[in-house]
């Protein structure tokens, strides 16, 4: 049974103030705080490739694992639609040069946004399962910095730079239980890059997250057999504390802070937020059993119970 083992990650310490983002944009602390929920946004070095990114997370998450050696792994996969200059090669193969892993490693990338993270642990558990491999590295990072406009109020004050890596393989603490996923394509135009520029239609982003992830959610746990009581903690993207706090709400079967939120020191960090949450907030926890739903760039959303074995 392929899990997750352990998870780490690489934050920026350099970014932007978002209080004095948004008085540009005569938005108060109120605005910023309960409505973004980004007090600050970190941002990668002018130098920093995506690529650097995921190579400091996957530093990281050695040097938290000592038994894990380089050697070991098996396979990588990269979630990311802000990879490496045009994108060709594929950012895997540069991370797994960067890193000196081996030359036998399967390595490639998955060009998904804020549900990434679901899509990328499924389909590193079943090529493992079927390819028969030990050690997997899931790695997100996709720093919109590299394309969101700093004069476009609509984006700007939301998105941050992260990158995480996570551990796959047997005699994990997390399990992946059930899973569901979905794609609207017709929803392309609300979130969408044009000439290198990103560009967010926000009312019907927002509407498409209230209207699909709690009940995205409650069929979940139907299919499953379980009801919200048997989660210990929700831990949906990062969008913003207003698409967070609205979810939380419509979905009623839980207590509002049973959805996890932390973004105030990180923003958006895309297909990072769920990994971060589960970095901070379970991997240590007692709890048994947790939720996650991602959701965005597609229109694309994934949902999926992990638990403990």
């Amino acid at each position: 049974m392929i899990g997750i083992k352990s998870i780490a990650s690489y934050v920026p310490a350099d970014g932007i103030d978002n209080y004095a983002q948004g008085a540009k944009f005569a938005k108060d602390e109120e605005f910023i705080i309960g409505k973004i929920g980004s007090a600050f946004l970190p941002r990668k070095e002018a130098a920093q490739e995506t690529s650097d990114l995921c190579v400091e997370a996957v530093n990281a998450l050695f040097a938290n694992n000592p038994d894990l050696k380089r050697e070991s792994i098996d396979a990588l996969i990269v979630v990311t639609q802000n990879g490496d200059e045009e994108g060709l090669p594929h950012t895997a193969a540069i991370v797994q040069d960067k890193l000196g892993l081996p030359t036998h490693v399967a390595a490639f990338d998955i060009s998904l946004g804020c549900s990434g993270y679901v899509y990328g642990i499924y389909a590193m558990k079943g090529f493992m399962e079927a390819t028969g491999l030990r050690n997997g590295l899931l790695v997100t990072a996709d720093p919109y910095s590299k394309i969101v406009d700093p004069e476009d109020r609509n984006t700007t004050m939301l998105f941050g730079d992260a990158a995480t890596a996570t551990w796959m393989g047997e005699d994990a603490s997390w399990l992946l239980g059930k899973s569901k996923f979905g794609t609207d394509g017709s929803g392309a135009p609300h979130l969408k890059v044009s000439n290198g520029v990103f560009f967010m239609n926000g009312r019907q982003v927002f509407n498409f997250a209230l209207l699909k992830v709690p009940a995205h959610l409650h069929e979940l746990l139907s299919e499953s057999d379980l009801n919200a009581d048997d989660i210990d903690a929700f831990c949906i993207h990062q969008g913003s504390a207003a698409i967070v706090d609205a979810v939380a709400r419509r979905f009623e079967d839980a207590p509002v802070d049973k959805f996890l939120k932390d973004m105030v020191e990180t923003g958006n960090t895309v297909s990072s937020s769920i990994p971060l949450l589960l970095e901070k907030h379970v991997m240590d926890a007692t709890w048994k059993r947790v939720a996650i739903s991602g959701f965005g760039v597609g229109l694309s959303w994934g949902s999926a119970i992990l638990y403990r074995p």
